[in-house]
């Protein structure tokens, strides 16, 4: 096996260049930002401090966040805030939906944050928001990135029936670290869930982050794991710490080790692949459909 050069981390030294990214200029983003401000929405690009951000909007393109911008869960890694959600709001379908017409967006990604403490894990504002994107803009393909329901199949299900045509649910990470990554989350509980949604007959993604002190053959078993349980889509990205109060980068992972993994993850069987430090679960998202 041929290695692979890896950068090693120092106590919050400089990125290496090839993660540096565009400051967000253009009418396009400026666009973009007035309509999800107009619209009082939440998108995971400004609440996860997401790096593509600049280049997403200046594309005329957003991942929208829907349930309110606190999550009930407190992952190592993320940006969204933790704590007890207010009560949702239910005219939110309506205005993403309409967003979504005015912005003229031909690919939708959706996301939430995590509510654990609905009983429906929050499935109906989620069927309620596809179903109206899906009236106003028939013509959009939608991408729901949806949260582990901790096994309540109902509300899965009622979360991906109004006719999405993708439906992603990330793993984040390899077995080993899960209890430090994401301590509310269980990952065979992950894999059930994605299992069940590729039965349903909706086209499956996942993303995983490196970085995070995995080894090379972990990523390979967790491909496995997720080809196993009929992942079609993978995404892989450098894990950047947020704040000093998350955990810490490893390594920084070589472009060249991300076009490797790419390699293997088509080898292995995956219909698409994206991998490279900058992308994220949504990035070039109209590229998996």
């Amino acid at each position: 096996m041929i290695d692979l050069p890896l950068v090693e981390k120092t106590n919050r030294k400089r990125k290496p260049d090839w993660l540096r990214v565009k400051l967000p200029i253009g009418a396009q983003y400026r666009q973009v930002r007035s309509l999800v401000d107009k619209y009082q929405l939440h998108t995971i690009c400004q609440s996860g401090n997401c790096p593509n951000m600049g280049e997403c909007w200046g594309a005329g393109t957003a991942t929208f966040m829907i349930l309110g911008n606190t999550c009930t869960r407190s992952c190592s890694f993320c940006a969204v805030k933790t704590g007890r959600p207010p009560e949702y709001d239910t005219d939110e379908p309506r205005r993403v939906a309409e967003a979504i017409k005015l912005m003229q967006v031909k690919h939708a990604v959706i996301t939430s944050v995590n509510r654990d403490e609905l009983k429906d894990r929050g499935a109906e504002i989620w069927y309620q928001t596809v179903h109206q994107v899906k009236e106003l803009s028939p013509q959009t393909t939608i991408e729901t990135l949806i949260p582990d329901v901790k096994s309540n199949w109902d509300a899965l299900e009622r979360m991906i029936s109004p006719g999405q045509e993708v439906v992603s649910h990330n793993l984040e990470t390899v077995p080993r670290l899960y209890r430090l990554v994401r301590p509310q989350a269980k990952y065979e509980r992950s894999l059930e869930q994605i299992k069940r949604t590729k039965a349903y007959g909706k086209r499956t993604k996942s993303g995983v982050m490196v970085g995070l002190g995995e080894t090379e053959e972990e990523i390979y078993e967790t491909m496995d794991h997720l080809l196993d349980h009929g992942c079609d889509v993978l995404t892989l990205g450098q894990y950047l710490q947020p704040t000093p109060m998350h955990m810490e980068v490893a390594t920084f992972i070589h472009p060249d080790r991300f076009a490797k993994y790419k390699e293997v993850g088509l080898s292995k069987g995956f219909n698409y692949v994206e991998s490279g430090p900058l992308v994220r679960s949504s990035y070039h998202a109209e590229k998996h459909i």
